[in-house]
C-alpha cells in the first residue's frame, strides 16, 4: 500500500517539517503498517498502538541521529522502527532473517539499547547520560517506561541514582494503566491517584467541547488562550502534593495527553532543555485506533495474528501453558495450601481461570520476580506450597533470589517454567535455554523436565505432593508435539505400562546396541525422529528419556546402557553446563558420550522447529552426526 507521508524516503528533516495536520495523517499510516503487518506476521500490537503519537513527538522534538531513546522492553518500538529507516524491512517483522520485534543496537544504529526483558531503560539511559557528560557531549538522552515495567525493582534503583546525581535526562512514562494485565500494587495506585487528583484529560475534553458548542466563533481562540496559560502553569509554576519521583530528586511534569501529538510536542519541547533528570509523565490508550485491541488489551499484547476486519485472535490450539493452568484448578481444589504466585503474567501463564477459582490464593506481584520468589519463600516457611509461575528467560531475573532465599534454606517451593527451550518469533532475548544450567546447579533443587502433556500433570502432582523442597519444572511454548517419525519401526520395551513414574528413566525404544540416545524433557519427538531415520538406514538402537533430571539415579542409568558403547544426550538447552556434560561426567568412564545441544543462544527469529534446526538439535542432525560418529 502506498501512503502519503509514510515510507523510507521519510527522513528526519522532512519529518520534522511536517505541519499539525500532516502528523495526524502520519500517525494514521503508521497504525495502518502496524496494524496489517501483525496481523500476519503476529506481534506486540496494542503497545505499539498506543505509541504511535508519542513516538512521532520524540521524533519530532530530537534528532534521533544523535540522541540516544531507550524503549523499555520493546514493546511499542514498532512505530519507532518504520520512522527510522525501515520501512522498506518492516513486513520482515519477527521473520527469520527480518528485523526484530524488539530494539537492536545490531539491526540500526538508531536503536540506543538492547531490549527485550523490563524495567532496564532508565539504568541504560541513565549510564548513557553519564558517558555523554564524560565525553563532554550535549545529545539528549530519554528514557521511555511503561508504568508496569516501573514496577520492576531495577527501575527504582535507577531513578533513585540519577534523582541524587542529577545528570541531564528525560524520563517518559507512559502511562497506559496496563502491562500485559491489569497492573497490581502501590505504584499502580499511586498513579491512579495522580491521574484522578489531575482531573486533566477529562477536563480539557469536557472544556474544549463545550467552548466548541456554545461559543462557534470565540471558541477556538479562547481553547487557544486557556490551553497557553494552563501549560504555562502546568510547566513552570503548578505544584500539587509531591510525587513520588519528585521526592527522589526527579522534576515531575505531567499529566499530558500521550495520543495528542500537538500536545506531546509542546510538553517535551518546555522540559527538555532543564538541566536535571526529568519525569513527564503521559497517559495513552493501549490498541488505540484498532477498537478490537482497545476493547480487550490483554488478547492484543502479544498476538500469533488475526482477521484485521473482524479482529478475530487467530485460535490457539491446546497447549502446555493450558495444560498447565487447568492441572493447578484441579490440585489447588484438593490441597487448600496450594498458592499460586505470577509477575504480571496471569493470561500468559495460563493462570487467568485459576486467578478467578482461588483469588484468595493467587498473587500477582507485578513485574517483579525477585519479590515473587522471595515472598514464595515467606509462604514456604508458613507451611503453604507456593508455585511460582514464570516464563524461563525471565526467571533467570531472580537467580539470587532462589538460591539464597529459597534452597539454601531447603523451601518446598516449585517453579513452574513456560517458554523452556527456544520459542520462535519472539527471538534470542526470550528463549527460555538457560533454566537446565541454573537449576541443576542449585542445592536442594529438583529439576524436572516433561516430555508431553501427561508427563507434565504428573510431574506437577510429583512437585507438589512428593518433592519437600525446592522443585522447578520446565515446558516448552506451544503444543505437545506430534510424533512424525514411525514408530512401528521400533522396538519398545516400556519399563512401566502407564509412564506415571516419572521418577524413572522412560525407555521410549530399544531395537539395537548400535547406539544409545538420552533424550531431556521435550525434546524427545526429534530424538524419536532420530532413531526412526537411524532404523530405516540399518542402525538400531536404544531411546532414554529423562523426566526427572535432578536428582538422577546414576547406577540405574548405568545399567539401562550397559554394552552399548555410543551414548548421545539432546537437550534444548546450553551445552556448557548442560544436563548433557553432567552425564557425559557420569558415563564417560565405559562409554563415548557426546552431547547434543546449543552451542550459540543468539538464535534470532525463526519457527521454534527452525531454531532447533539451526541450532544442530532436529532429528536429521541428530541422525547424521550419530551415523558419522559410528562410521555408517
Amino acid at each position: 500500500m502506498d501512503y502519503k507521508y509514510l515510507s523510507n524516503d521519510l527522513d528526519i528533516e522532512k519529518l520534522k517539517s511536517l505541519t499539525a495536520d500532516e502528523r495526524l495523517v502520519l500517525c494514521s499510516e503508521i497504525r495502518d503498517k502496524i496494524i496489517n503487518t501483525v496481523s500476519v506476521n503476529g506481534g506486540h500490537l496494542a503497545s505499539n498502538l498506543g505509541a504511535v503519537e508519542l513516538t512521532v513527538a520524540l521524533l519530532s522534538v530530537f534528532d534521533y541521529r544523535k540522541d540516544k531513546i531507550v524503549f523499555d522492553v520493546g514493546h511499542q518500538s514498532y512505530p519507532y522502527k518504520l520512522l527510522t529507516g525501515r520501512f522498506d524491512e518492516f513486513d520482515t517483522l519477527r521473520q527469520e532473517g527480518g528485523i526484530s520485534g524488539f530494539p537492536r543496537i545490531s539491526e540500526s544504529p538508531y536503536d540506543a539499547f538492547d531490549t527485550g526483558h523490563s524495567s532496564t531503560s532508565v539504568s541504560a539511559a541513565v549510564g548513557l547520560a553519564r558517558a555523554r557528560d564524560l565525553m563532554g557531549a550535549d545529545n539528549y538522552v530519554v528514557a521511555v517506561i511503561g508504568d508496569g515495567a516501573l514496577n520492576g525493582g531495577l527501575a527504582y534503583e535507577a531513578i533513585n541514582d540519577i534523582g541524587h546525581n542529577k545528570s541531564r535526562m528525560l524520563i517518559i512514562l507512559n502511562d497506559n494503566e496496563m502491562s500485559i494485565d491489569k497492573n497490581v500494587g502501590g505504584l499502580s495506585h499511586h498513579l491512579a491517584n495522580i491521574r484522578v487528583n489531575s482531573g486533566y484529560l477529562s477536563a480539557k475534553k469536557t472544556t474544549e467541547s463545550f467552548l466548541r458548542k456554545q461559543l462557534p466563533v470565540l471558541g477556538k481562540p479562547l481553547i487557544k488562550f486557556i490551553i497557553a496559560i494552563k501549560d504555562f502553569f502546568r510547566f513552570i509554576v503548578y505544584r500539587k502534593k509531591p510525587t513520588i519521583f519528585e521526592e527522589l530528586g526527579l522534576l515531575y511534569y505531567g499529566i499530558v495527553d500521550g495520543n495528542d501529538t500537538e500536545a506531546l510536542i509542546k510538553s517535551i519541547s518546555a522540559v527538555k532543555d532543564l538541566q536535571a533528570p526529568v519525569l513527564l509523565h503521559i497517559v495513552t490508550k493501549k490498541g488505540k485506533g484498532y477498537k478490537p485491541a482497545e476493547d480487550t488489551p490483554s488478547d492484543f499484547h502479544g498476538v500469533s495474528g488475526f482477521d484485521v476486519e473482524t479482529g478475530k485472535i487467530n485460535a490457539g490450539s491446546r497447549s502446555f501453558t493450558s495444560v498447565f493452568g487447568n492441572k493447578m484448578i484441579e490440585l489447588a481444589m484438593k490441597d487448600k495450601k496450594i498458592a499460586v504466585i505470577c509477575a504480571a503474567m496471569a493470561q500468559g501463564t495460563g493462570l487467568n481461570d485459576y486467578s478467578f477459582k482461588f483469588p484468595e490464593r493467587f498473587f500477582d506481584c507485578g513485574i517483579a520476580e525477585e519479590h515473587c520468589v522471595t515472598m514464595a519463600a515467606g509462604l514456604a516457611l508458613s507451611g503453604y506450597k507456593p508455585v511460582v509461575a514464570i516464563y524461563s528467560t525471565f526467571i533467570q531475573r531472580a537467580y539470587d533470589e532462589i538460591i539464597h532465599d529459597v534452597c539454601y534454606m531447603n523451601l518446598h517451593v516449585v517453579f513452574a517454567m513456560d517458554r523452556a527451550g527456544f520459542v520462535g518469533n519472539d527471538g534470542h532475548t526470550h528463549h527460555g535455554l538457560y533454566d537446565l544450567n541454573m537449576f541443576c546447579s542449585m542445592p536442594n533443587m529438583t529439576v524436572i523436565a516433561p516430555r508431553d502433556y501427561k508427563s507434565l500433570q504428573r510431574a506437577l502432582e510429583y512437585a507438589t505432593e512428593k518433592v519437600t523442597g525446592p522443585c522447578a519444572v520446565r515446558y516448552p511454548r506451544g503444543s505437545e508435539a506430534v510424533n512424525t517419525y514411525d514408530d512401528k519401526t521400533l522396538n519398545h520395551a516400556v519399563m512401566s505400562e502407564d509412564h506415571s513414574d516419572i521418577t524413572k528413566p522412560f525407555i521410549a525404544s530399544d531395537s539395537g546396541s548400535d547406539y544409545c540416545i538420552i533424550s531431556i524433557g521435550a525434546i524427545y519427538n526429534e530424538a524419536c525422529g532420530a532413531c526412526s531415520i537411524l532404523e530405516k538406514d540399518g542402525i538400531s538402537g536404544k531411546h532414554i528419556n529423562l523426566t526427572v533430571v535432578k536428582p538422577l539415579d546414576e547406577e540405574l542409568l548405568k545399567s539401562l546402557v550397559s554394552g552399548i558403547k555410543y551414548v548421545f544426550t539432546i537437550e534444548e538447552g546450553i551445552k556448557t553446563g548442560g544436563v548433557g556434560s553432567y552425564l557425559a561426567s557420569v558415563l564417560s568412564e565405559d562409554h563415548d558420550v557426546v552431547n547434543f545441544a546449543v552451542e550459540d543462544p543468539i538464535i534470532r527469529a525463526a519457527s521454534q522447529a527452525r531454531q532447533r534446526q539451526l541450532s544442530g538439535i532436529d532429528s536429521v542432525s541428530v541422525a547424521d552426526k550419530i551415523r558419522k560418529t559410528l562410521g555408517r
